[in-house]
C-alpha cells in the first residue's frame, strides 16, 4: 500500500485519493509489501502511514498481535506511535544523505507480528524536496586567452552542482551579457549539463586585458534556487597550438582495497608547440570535494595517486575533469570517470529479534522463535549470504525474504533435560576469502507441568517398637518431580490405607513440606501388629499431578505383658475363699511321673517375650514333685510314700523370655489320699480352717440352694422324658447302669465343675483305666437313668446289673472307675484310679465338697 501526503496543491490530493482508492485493491495479491512515500526533511514524529489499518490490523487486535517493527538499516528512521498503530518520522531523513544521487530513494523496514506469526515488508519511499541550491566548486575561475584565439573558440566552465534529483536538480545556467563571449550549454552523455563559454568577437589585448564574467547555474525547484561562479579572463599574447589529451574520456576501474600511495592512473597529453609553448601543466579543473581528498594530480608527469582509503559502500563512482595547459597559456580538457570496484572487506553483520524467550518447553514443531536480519554491505557474490546453526539442536533456520530467517523449533523441547540452549547463528558471504560473522542467542526453555512426582522408593517398610510415644517419627517419604518453581515444590498427604479413622485419630500423619511420617498415636502391638498407609505426593502446577507410595509400618512387640495363668486361677474351687487355691487328689499308690496337674498360661506378647517356662519354686516335698519346663506339667519326681505329708502346697512360676522378663505365679494344692473318702477330712478341716462360720453358714445356704434347683431340674426332666419318649434329656447322658465307679474316690455322673478356662463338665463314667497321661476315644454315650431311680435314695452299694442297664442295653462291666471331662457332647477319659461307688446321697455331699474347695482335675483342658 502507498500513501503520499496531500502537500503539492489540489492536483496532488487527487492523486492521493486515487491511490487511496486503486492501490489495496492493486495490492491484495501481495498484501505483504506495503508503501509509503513521505517527503525528506520531515520532523521528528512526522506520521508516515496508519500500519496497523493497512495491515488489517483492528485496535482490538493489537496487544494480542504484539505489533512491532524492525529495520534494515543501522539508523532508526521509523517508530510506531504511542497508540502502537501508526507508522511516523524517529529522525530527520535526508535524502541527499542517504541515498545521494540514486532515484528512486527507498527505505525498506518489516513489520513483525505474531499470533500468527506473519512478516510484513515495508517499503519508504523519500521524495526529494529543494532543499539544496547549486553550488560551483570554485567560486573564481580564471581563464586566459590569446588575443589570436578565433572566434568561436569554446572554454569549458567548471559545472555546478546540486545534490537533488529531478525537477530540482540543477537545470541550467545563465551568463551575464557581453559582447564578447556567450554561453552554451553542452550534455554529456550521462546527463549532466557542461557549461562552455563561446568567444564571439576577436580579443584585443591592447583594448582591455582582462574581462570579468558572472555564471549562474538554476535548479528547476519551487522556489527556484540559485548559485554563481565569477570568471575572470586574462588576455595573453597568442600561442599556435594548444594541448592535446590522449583520450577524451579517461575510465579508470580501481580496487577498493588499493593501497594510500598507490598509482591510480596517468593522464597525457601533447603539444605541437615549442619550448615554454610546449611545457604542460596538469590540473583538476573540476572535481569534488570527496574525490580531491582521495586523489592528487602531478603537475609534471599527470600521474593521478591515490591519498585516501576507497569504499565501494561509501562510494561507488567518482567523476573528474583534468586541464592541461602549455607554457603559451593553451590548454585543454579530459574527463576521468572512475569506477571503484569491489572487494570482500566486509563481513555479515546479523540482528536478532527475539519472539520468545523463554519458550514454552511444550511448543510445537514450527513455532516461530526468533528472526534473524542478516546484511553485508559488500556487492554481487561477497554480498550474496547463508545462514545456519548446529545441527544438533532442535532448531532450524527457515529463510522468510530478503535475507531475513525465521528461527523455529523442529523438534520436542524437554525443559528437564536442557534448561537453556547457547545458539550460535553463523552467517557468511560467498567472497573470496569468505567471510562470516556470529551472533549469540540464549534461548531459556520455561518449565510446564509434564512431570508428576516420583518416590524414590515404589513401598515403605517402617518398623516401630509399641509403646512408642505420640509425635515419635517413622520414617521420611521423598519424591522428586522434575519440574521446576511451583511444578516441581511437591506437598505430602495421606491419601488413605489400613491406617484409617478407626480410633479418634488415625495412626500416623505427615508433614506436607518434608514428608515426615509421625506417629499420632502408641502403638500397642497386641492391638495392631501392622498396618499400611497410601501417601500421596502433590506438585504445586496448575493442573496438578501427583503420585502414590504405600507406606506399611510394622509394630515391634516389646515385653510389656506379663504371664496370665489360666490355671489354676486365684480364688478357684468349691467353697474357695478368696486367694484360695484349688485341690488336687493324688493317690499315695502313685508312681514316678504321675501327672498330678497342668498349670496353663497364656503371654499376649509375641516371639521371644510369649515364651513361656514353668518352674516350681515352693514346696512342701521339692523332692516329691517336678513341673514341665515348657510344658507346665505338675508330675511327681518319686513315687508317693506313707512318709509324705498328706496336703502339700506347691506354688510354680511362670516367666517369659522378654528382656526384661515378666512372671506370674501359681500356687496348687495337693492331697495325698487314696480314695475321696481318705481326702473329705482333709479337704473339710482346711474349709473349716480356712473359711470363718459366718462364710460357712453362707456356702452351705448356697449349697441347699443349689441341691433345690437341682431337685427340680430333674423333675423336670423325668417329667419331660416321659412326655416326649424321644430319648433321655442330654443332662442325663452321663447316667449310666453303673453311674459310679466301683472302687476309690468318684464324681456322680451328672457332676459338672464350672471353673476350668472353658465350658466344660466334669463326668464320671464306668470304663476302663487307662495309662497316665494317655488320651482315648470317648466311649460310648452313656445311659441316663430315669428321674425315679435318682429319687430313690439308695443307700451308696453295688447294683444289681440288672437295675443299672437301660432298656436295650448290655449291663458294663465293672472295672476300675475312669474320671472324664465333657463339654456337653462328647466325654474324654483324663486318668484313673481307685474309688468305691457312691450312693445319690454321696452326690449331694460331693456337692457340698465342691463348695468347701473340692478342685477336680483340669486336665481336660488339653
Amino acid at each position: 500500500m502507498e500513501v503520499r501526503p496531500a502537500a503539492q496543491g489540489r492536483a496532488a490530493a487527487g492523486q492521493l485519493a486515487l491511490l487511496a482508492v486503486l492501490l489495496p485493491v492493486c495490492c491484495r495479491a501481495a498484501p505483504e509489501r506495503i508503501r509509503y512515500a513521505i517527503p525528506e526533511e520531515l520532523g521528528r514524529g512526522s506520521l508516515v502511514g496508519p500500519l496497523a489499518r493497512d495491515l488489517g490490523l483492528s485496535p482490538a487486535d493489537l496487544p494480542a498481535r504484539k505489533l512491532r517493527i524492525v529495520s534494515r538499516d543501522e539508523k532508526q528512521y521509523f517508530t510506531l506511535g504511542e497508540d502502537n498503530t501508526n507508522l511516523r518520522v524517529n529522525e530527520r531523513i535526508d535524502r541527499e544523505g542517504i541515498c545521494r544521487a540514486v532515484s528512486p530513494c527507498v527505505l525498506s523496514l518489516d513489520a513483525v507480528v505474531e499470533n500468527p506469526f506473519n512478516i510484513f515488508h515495508v517499503s519508504v519511499t523519500i521524495q526529494d524536496i529543494n532543499d539544496n541550491a547549486p553550488q560551483f566548486d570554485r567560486e573564481f575561475v580564471a581563464i586566459e586567452m590569446i588575443e589570436s584565439t578565433p572566434p568561436g573558440a569554446r572554454f569549458p566552465l567548471g559545472s555546478g552542482r546540486d545534490p537533488d534529483i529531478g525537477a530540482n536538480s540543477l537545470q541550467n545556467y545563465q551568463l551575464t551579457h557581453n559582447p564578447l563571449f556567450s554561453l552554451v550549454v553542452k550534455e554529456s552523455p550521462d546527463g549532466t549539463k557542461q557549461p562552455e563559454l563561446v568567444l564571439e568577437k576577436s580579443l584585443d589585448r591592447e583594448k582591455q586585458r582582462n574581462h570579468h564574467l558572472i555564471l549562474t547555474a538554476v535548479d528547476g525547484g519551487d522556489p527556484v534556487r540559485s548559485g554563481t561562479a565569477q570568471i575572470k579572463i586574462n588576455v595573453t599574447d597568442a600561442n599556435d597550438n594548444p594541448p592535446v589529451f590522449t583520450k577524451e574520456i579517461y575510465k579508470v576501474r580501481l580496487l577498493e582495497n588499493l593501497p594510500e600511495g598507490s598509482l591510480a592512473f596517468q593522464v597525457k597529453a601533447t603539444d605541437g608547440d615549442e619550448g615554454t609553448n610546449a611545457e604542460i601543466t596538469y590540473s583538476f579543473s573540476d572535481i569534488a570535494n570527496s574525490a580531491r581528498q582521495l586523489f592528487t594530480l602531478d603537475s609534471r608527469t599527470g600521474d593521478v595517486k591515490l591519498t585516501g582509503p576507497l569504499d565501494y559502500e561509501e562510494e561507488k563512482y567518482y567523476e573528474a575533469s583534468v586541464e592541461g595547459k602549455d607554457g603559451g597559456g593553451l590548454s585543454a580538457h579530459a574527463k576521468i570517470h572512475i569506477d571503484i570496484l569491489d572487494v570482500n572487506d566486509n563481513a555479515p553483520t546479523l540482528s536478532l529479534l527475539p519472539v520468545l524467550n523463554p519458550i514454552p518447553e511444550d511448543s510445537v514443531t514450527g513455532t516461530v522463535v526468533a528472526v534473524i536480519n542478516v546484511r553485508d554491505r559488500d556487492s554481487g557474490d561477497n554480498g550474496e549470504l547463508t545462514c545456519n546453526i548446529d545441527s544438533d539442536l532442535p532448531f532450524r533456520l527457515e529463510p522468510s525474504s530478503e535475507n531475513i530467517y525465521k528461527l523455529i523449533v523442529d523438534s520436542a523441547l524437554d525443559r528437564e533435560k536442557v534448561s537453556a540452549y547457547n545458539i550460535t547463528i553463523i552467517a557468511r558471504d560467498r567472497g573470496i576469502p569468505a567471510l562470516s560473522s556470529r551472533a549469540a542467542l540464549v534461548l531459556e526453555v520455561s518449565d510446564v507441568n509434564d512431570n508428576a512426582p516420583v518416590f524414590e522408593e515404589a513401598a515403605y517398610s517402617a518398623y516401630v517398637a509399641e509403646n512408642n510415644a505420640a509425635g515419635a517419627p517413622v520414617l521420611r517419604v521423598r519424591a522428586r518431580d522434575a519440574d521446576a518453581g511451583a511444578n516441581g515444590r511437591v506437598s505430602y498427604w495421606l491419601a488413605g490405607g489400613s491406617a484409617g479413622a478407626a480410633g479418634a485419630a488415625p495412626y500416623v500423619s505427615v508433614e506436607a513440606r518434608s514428608g515426615a511420617v509421625y506417629a499420632q498415636r502408641s502403638f500397642d502391638y497386641e492391638q495392631c501388629r501392622e498396618f499400611a498407609v497410601a501417601v500421596r505426593a502433590q506438585d504445586g502446577g496448575a493442573p496438578a499431578r501427583s503420585s502414590t507410595a504405600t507406606v506399611r509400618v510394622f509394630v515391634l512387640d516389646r515385653n510389656d505383658n506379663a504371664p496370665r495363668v489360666l490355671w489354676p486361677a486365684a480364688g478357684a474351687g468349691a467353697g474357695a475363699g478368696a486367694g484360695s487355691a484349688p485341690f488336687e487328689v493324688v493317690p499315695r499308690s502313685a508312681e514316678a511321673g504321675y501327672l498330678v496337674a497342668k498349670v496353663v498360661a497364656v503371654d499376649a506378647d509375641a516371639g521371644r517375650n510369649a515364651w513361656l517356662s514353668y518352674e516350681l519354686v515352693q514346696a512342701a516335698e521339692p523332692a516329691l514333685f517336678r513341673v514341665g519346663l515348657h510344658s507346665g506339667e505338675v508330675r511327681t519326681a518319686r513315687a508317693v510314700s506313707e512318709r509324705d505329708a498328706a496336703k502339700q502346697r506347691l506354688v510354680a512360676v511362670v516367666k517369659d523370655h522378654g528382656q526384661p522378663a515378666l512372671s506370674a505365679t501359681a500356687t496348687l494344692h495337693v492331697v495325698l489320699a487314696e480314695s475321696l473318702q481318705e481326702a473329705l477330712p482333709e479337704l473339710s478341716e482346711r474349709a473349716a480352717g480356712a473359711d470363718s462360720p459366718a462364710e460357712l453358714q453362707f456356702y452351705l445356704v448356697l449349697a441347699l440352694a443349689l441341691l433345690s434347683a437341682l431337685f427340680l431340674l430333674s423333675v423336670a426332666l423325668a417329667v419331660l422324658a416321659r412326655v416326649r419318649r424321644a430319648g433321655p434329656p442330654a443332662v442325663l447322658r452321663c447316667l449310666g447302669a453303673q453311674r459310679f465307679s466301683v472302687a476309690g474316690a468318684a464324681f456322680p455322673a451328672d457332676f459338672c465343675e464350672g471353673t476350668l478356662p472353658s465350658s466344660y463338665n466334669l463326668c464320671v463314667a464306668p470304663g476302663r483305666a487307662v495309662a497316665e497321661g494317655a488320651w482315648l476315644p470317648p466311649p460310648p454315650p452313656l445311659p441316663s437313668l430315669p428321674a425315679e431311680e435318682l429319687l430313690g435314695g439308695e443307700p451308696c452299694g453295688k447294683r444289681s446289673p440288672s437295675s443299672s442297664a437301660g432298656a436295650g442295653q448290655p449291663p458294663a462291666e465293672p472295672d476300675a472307675p475312669q474320671w472324664a471331662v465333657s463339654d456337653g457332647t462328647s466325654s474324654f477319659i483324663t486318668r484313673s484310679g481307685s474309688a468305691e461307688e457312691f450312693s445319690l446321697r454321696n452326690l449331694c455331699c460331693l456337692k457340698c465338697y465342691e463348695l468347701l474347695a473340692v478342685k477336680v482335675d483340669p486336665y481336660c483342658v488339653e
